[in-house]
């Protein structure tokens, strides 16, 4: 057997159904317990276990490239509260139908009507947002608000056993996902010309995207939010999540923005995406404790610009 056969053959038959039943096990365990005590326990295990992971040089990193004059500190600070959110995210996972449901109280909509006038639209609506807070709160609250008739746009995980488990619990509200990519093009905009809303986290790096700003460096974004909206005529929605303490949240929804008309249809692109990606940034500058820093958002030319040494794939830098 070839060697790239081997390894196949060692992932779909050992490593993928070991992940899996590790990913069972512990969501069977947080399920178990309630909502309160599954994210405050994940929030202590993610705080504990998070800074001393290799991958978490890569938020260090980050930090550093985005504000140069952080203190470590600040730093400190930062990724303590990330480790502790994402730690709550992977806890509050099984309960996701509790936290969305009206009767717990547990999210409060803000200016929701913005995104209800999607409702019977002929253009349908994008609604976009980043990896902030509990993000999968948004897609099941999309589909709950939009009685079921909604599209959430996803980066899939690899192995098909643990995103099984995954749309299970995203499923809870009904709505639709559909993966990230070009196989995936045709299915939104099919939605959008149905009249649904569609949502899209718009913060991570997109290699074949178009580079705009963010937090003053360029960085590789998809545009795809920007040439559906300038193609269909269809509203561009912010929406924002927040972690009010504990498993409670804020959802606000923001005026559609402005589409730029100038004729030149490459120009608009680059005008809107900067926008979104302006937007996402001052969300994140207001609560950068809440946001996914581990990301590999910016290209490497600029940590070296920076003065840093090459970033790694651990996160790690070199000297």
């Amino acid at each position: 057997m070839a060697k790239s056969g081997r390894n196949g053959f060692l992932q779909r038959r050992v490593k993928w159904p070991l992940e899996a039943a590790a990913f069972y096990c512990c969501l069977t365990f947080v399920r178990l317990l309630p909502l309160d005590w599954a994210s405050a326990l994940g929030g202590f295990l993610g705080r504990t276990l998070g800074p001393r992971l290799s991958v978490a040089g890569r938020a260090v990193a980050n930090l550093k490239l985005v504000y140069p004059d952080i203190t470590e500190a600040e730093i400190r600070r930062i990724t303590r509260g990330m480790w502790e959110n994402l730690g709550r995210v992977f806890g509050e996972f099984p309960h996701l139908a509790e936290i969305v449901a009206p009767e717990s109280g547990r999210v409060e909509m803000v200016d929701a009507e913005y995104a209800l006038r999607i409702k019977g639209s002929e253009t349908g609506g994008i609604i976009v947002s980043g990896h902030i807070a509990n993000w999968e709160i948004l897609s099941v609250a999309l589909a709950l608000v939009f009685d079921g008739a909604s599209t959430s746009v996803m980066r899939e995980p690899k192995n098909p056993l643990v995103r099984g488990m995954l749309d299970r619990l995203r499923n809870i509200a009904g709505g639709r996902r559909i993966a990230k990519g070009p196989s995936g093009a045709k299915q939104i905009v099919a939605a959008l010309r149905a009249g649904g809303p569609v949502g899209m986290l718009c913060d991570q790096k997109l290699n074949n995207g178009v580079a705009v700003p963010f937090f003053g460096i360029e960085a590789m974004t998809a545009p795809t939010p920007a040439q559906l909206a300038l193609r269909l005529g269809c509203p561009v929605i912010p929406a924002r999540l927040e972690r009010l303490g504990g498993a409670r949240f804020k959802l606000t929804c923001y005026p559609p923005l402005d589409l730029p008309d100038s004729g030149d249809r490459e120009a608009d692109v680059l005008a809107l995406t900067t926008r979104i990606n302006g937007l996402l940034e001052d969300w994140i500058r207001d609560r950068p404790q809440d946001w996914f820093w581990l990301h590999r958002r910016w290209p490497k030319e600029a940590y070296a610009a920076r003065g840093f040494g090459p970033v790694m794939s651990n996160g790690h830098q070199g000297a």
